[in-house]
């Protein structure tokens, strides 16, 4: 789903100057909190083990909870519960692809875990060793974090000009970099286990809202499911189309296959997030990775049942028109659901309430961003610096070093691209993040995890001609121009009437694999570059890292 244009989201928070207070008490608590933690649980010597995934000391439940912490992001709680709200069925459907995704990622968990080490390189070095597929893993890294990255900055650096009062864009550019600098802390400080805290925190704070929202809607209409639905029908303004399909992206045959080209870069793209990915390899084994993702599913199953509700509960209470009003794409459901139901209250409690769901989007984005930016931050010093450039032999202090070296150099060019993008509509970077890690990075992890005859030919075809061909159909679609939420809205050069075009990237980057390892098989392999020969008995059963 794409990435909710913050900035409009939360214009009513500057409209009471109470409830502006106690949500900015709030978040620079939350800051305060964050970076505590940060500090004190932060590497304890410059090992890679520590820095890169916090020595594998999470419990599986920690381990979930943080795992869950990186597949919510401000799109969830916005984008979903606001689609459920205006569109029904399609807000419903994109709810349960993202509970799918997680699914898919549990029948990776522990094979990616059994192979991997630190990063992706170390996956896809498993089958291909070499410079090269260092280098290309962190190429797809980069490709698929940068443009996440980017995009939760710019809203979050838009939410908290709001937070203060101001709409300039020149405040927004200040609290951008204000923003992206905590991210550097964050990431700098606390390494894995830092970051991996501050999910934790982030997901209790999340859960329990959309909780309490959920029990506040159903006990609105009495408890009965069935009078819910009812008042989301009637109230939606869809009437018996409400739940129908076809209202997210247009009706006819056209929108419905555009839908289906979203969902599936949300369940397969989802699943092989680069950073997901480094999480799962700071569980101990593959049977922790396994236990902690299942935990993860059983959270998110009851986090987006609870965002179901909410959104239902925000068609019937506020009214589908009321909805579309202030934006047609209902992100701004969840904070009129709060405003209507907080008037049911005291005033103290309806402001407690509010508050409460402006942080949570505050928390969802700033943890999101360190997750990505530690992930991106770990491809440069670990694949390209450490093991491309020196070939591995270099000294794990220095790694370290330069690890963190490379969190500033990220974070500095996604708060520099952030800035100048300030005003632009960027939620269709979500579709190309998305689209590349599912014709990418997914490709190159099932065929290097399950093809005997998969090689450094077809990782390279994978891997660059994924980006490219993705890229390409991204720049073809409404979502690059063409149209109102297009990035370059007053262009038009698009020869794709797709918003989603991962229905074709992702067959071709499987393909670009399969036709890559077959061009392979007729090269002699270069000296060095053979597979590690235990490489299935790795991936099946686990062995030690080297």
């Amino acid at each position: 789903m794409t990435g909710p244009s913050l900035a409009a989201a939360l214009t009513p928070v500057s409209g009471g100057s109470d409830d502006r207070a106690m949500v900015l008490a709030a978040f620079m608590a939350f800051i305060v909190l964050s970076l505590l933690l940060c500090v004190l649980a932060g590497p304890e010597d410059d090992t890679t083990a520590d820095f890169y995934i916090g020595n594998r000391s999470l419990t599986p439940v920690q381990n979930a909870l943080a795992l869950t912490g990186d597949y919510i992001s401000a799109a969830t709680l916005l984008g979903v519960s606001g689609l459920v709200a205006v569109a029904g069925y399609d807000g419903v459907a994109l709810a349960v692809s993202s509970c799918l995704a997680v699914g898919v990622f549990l029948l990776l968990a522990g094979p990616l875990r059994n192979a991997g080490r630190y990063t992706l390189g170390d996956i896809l070095a498993l089958r291909s060793p070499g410079p090269s597929s260092r280098i290309a893993a962190a190429t797809a890294t980069l490709a698929v974090c940068l443009p996440f990255l980017v995009l939760q900055l710019a809203g979050a650096g838009s939410a908290t000009a709001l937070l203060l009062g101001l709409t300039g864009p020149g405040a927004q550019q200040v609290c951008t970099v204000f923003v992206g600098v905590l991210m550097i802390c964050y990431t700098v400080l606390g390494g894995m286990r830092g970051t991996s805290l501050v999910q934790i925190v982030k997901v209790a704070v999340v859960f329990t809202t959309m909780v309490l929202l959920a029990v506040l809607v159903l006990g609105h209409y009495g408890f009965a499911p069935g009078s819910l639905l009812t008042a989301a029908e009637r109230g939606s303004g869809l009437h018996d189309r409400y739940f129908e399909p076809g209202h997210a992206v247009g009706g006819g045959a056209v929108g419905r296959f555009d839908f289906l080209s979203l969902q599936l870069s949300v369940v397969l793209g989802g699943a092989c997030m680069p950073h997901v990915l480094m999480r799962i390899n700071s569980a101990t084994d593959g049977a922790a990775a396994r236990r902690a993702t299942r935990y993860a599913i059983a959270i998110m199953a009851v986090f987006f049942l609870s965002v179901v509700i909410v959104g239902l509960g925000a068609a019937g209470v506020v009214g589908g028109q009321k909805i579309r009003a202030v934006d047609s794409s209902g992100q701004m459901a969840l904070f009129l659901l709060a405003r209507e139901l907080g008037g049911d209250t005291s005033g103290v409690a309806g402001s407690v309430l509010y508050t409460a769901v402006a942080c949570s989007v505050f928390v969802t984005v700033l943890a999101v961003v360190a997750g990505i930016a530690l992930s991106a931050a770990a491809a440069l010093a670990h694949d390209l610096y450490a093991h491309a450039a020196h070939r591995g032999r270099m000294a794990e202090r220095r790694e370290v070093r330069s690890a963190r070296w490379a969190v500033g150099a990220v974070g500095a060019l996604g708060v520099v691209l952030a800035a100048m993008a300030q005003g632009r509509n960027l939620q269709s970077l979500t579709y190309l993040a998305l689209a590349l890690a599912a014709s990418t990075v997914l490709p190159a992890c099932l065929y290097g995890l399950f093809w005997s005859r998969y090689n450094r030919t077809g990782l390279l075809w994978t891997v660059y001609g994924g980006i490219l061909s993705t890229t390409a159909l991204y720049a073809c679609s409404f979502s690059f121009s063409g149209a109102p939420t297009s990035l370059m809205p007053d262009h038009d050069f698009h020869l794709i009437g797709l918003q989603s075009t991962a229905v074709m990237a992702v067959p071709a980057g499987f393909l670009l694999g399969w036709a890559g390892s077959a061009v392979g098989r007729r090269v002699r392999p270069a000296e060095g570059a053979a597979p590690n020969p235990r490489w299935r008995e790795r991936v099946l059963v686990g062995a030690e890292d080297e």
